[in-house]
């Protein structure tokens, strides 16, 4: 039985932000939490899935219980399968003695399962029974052992694409797809930057023992307008870097990144063909780019048509002093000049 007066809103111990976005994040967490039923994380590499899996343990019935955290995309398939369940003396040519896998170390607590969708098929098969059996062998043993163990689970991939594929089995699926909770992208989640690099400076500053940075709007405008593909983690990188490297107490554009500052190309984040045509059809539907139907040279079209329009963009916040565009996006000239004529923007920015 909750209390009425219980704040619905409060943030979660360790983890930052308050946008809309990210209160679901925790109303969510917090059910799930209640239940000893397997919760699936899904999100972006960055976005703090680990954070969530951890607080769903600790506001847990099973809070005092072990937490035991795995990388199944760390490790090979033999590997892995002895560090999750275990093995006996003389399984396997280096397997000297008898070791206790982490679904044991686990007992009574959580395993929270990184990378879940990396795992090979047959190891796939052994989970799907601990779920629905919870018990199995260590391997190079018959003898069954029982484990009372929550799993959570995560993935950075959309595992029914994964099923499709035939890399991922359905049964499987469904069965770690009981509590799902969805962990957004920071550029979703533009209000919670502001918090987020307060809170990496403070952090930094203490451990560097120096004084916060103070951070000028201009700083602050270029990050809230960055895409982010690596998310909080990629965030916390730069502000690291900005706290050891600041010589001045404050965190200037020019301690970040050039790519960040739109001075390089930007990472667009397409790992494959489908990223492509999702983003080409974003630029359609923004009226950036025509139709892309049978283009054979489309990521080039793309990676020219964002070129275009950070060159643009940049010209008209130099008010079109191309000496101070040059400067800003890191090339000569001569460079930007040929652009500018390539591109055709002298008429856009009179």
């Amino acid at each position: 039985m909750t209390n009425s007066s219980e704040d619905k809103t409060a943030t979660l111990k360790g983890i930052i932000g308050c946008s809309a976005a990210m209160q679901e994040v925790y109303r969510t967490t917090r059910l799930c939490a209640r239940s000893s039923a397997t919760v699936l994380l899904m999100g972006e590499t960055g976005t703090g899935k680990e954070l969530i899996a951890r607080a769903v343990h600790e506001n847990s019935p099973r809070g005092s219980g072990p937490y035991i955290r795995v990388n199944c995309g760390a490790l090979n398939e033999s590997l892995l399968e002895s560090e999750l369940f275990g093995h006996v003396k003389g399984a396997f040519t280096s397997a000297f003695e008898n070791r206790t896998g982490r679904f044991e170390a686990a007992h009574g607590g959580t395993i929270f399962l990184d990378e879940i969708n990396s795992m090979s098929f047959p190891l796939q098969v052994k989970l799907l029974r601990v779920l629905q059996e919870q018990e199995f062998e260590r391997v190079g043993d018959t003898r069954t052992i029982s484990v009372d163990t929550r799993i959570v689970a995560a993935t950075n991939r959309e595992l029914l694409e994964e099923v499709e594929n035939d890399n991922f089995r359905e049964d499987l699926y469904y069965r770690l797809n009981v509590l799902p909770i969805f962990l957004p992208p920071l550029r979703d989640r533009v209000d919670d930057i502001d918090l987020l690099v307060n809170h990496f400076i403070d952090k930094y500053a203490t451990e560097n023992e120096c004084d916060p940075l103070k951070v000028p709007a201009e700083t602050m405008q270029i990050l809230r307008g960055y895409s982010w593909p690596g998310n909080v983690r990629e965030l916390e990188n730069y502000v690291e870097r900005a706290v050891v490297l600041s010589t001045s107490g404050v965190f200037t554009p020019e301690l970040l990144p050039p790519h960040v500052r739109g001075l390089a190309p930007v990472r667009l984040g397409i790992r494959n063909k489908k990223d492509l045509e999702t983003l080409c059809e974003e630029l359609v539907a923004m009226g950036i780019m025509q139709s892309t139907t049978d283009d054979a040279d489309l990521y080039q079209k793309v990676v020219s048509l964002v070129e275009r329009q950070l060159i643009l963009q940049t010209l008209k916040s130099c008010q079109g002093v191309q000496t101070k565009t040059a400067t800003r996006l890191g090339i000569n000239r001569n460079t930007l000049h040929k652009k500018i004529e390539e591109y055709g923007l002298n008429e856009d920015v009179r």
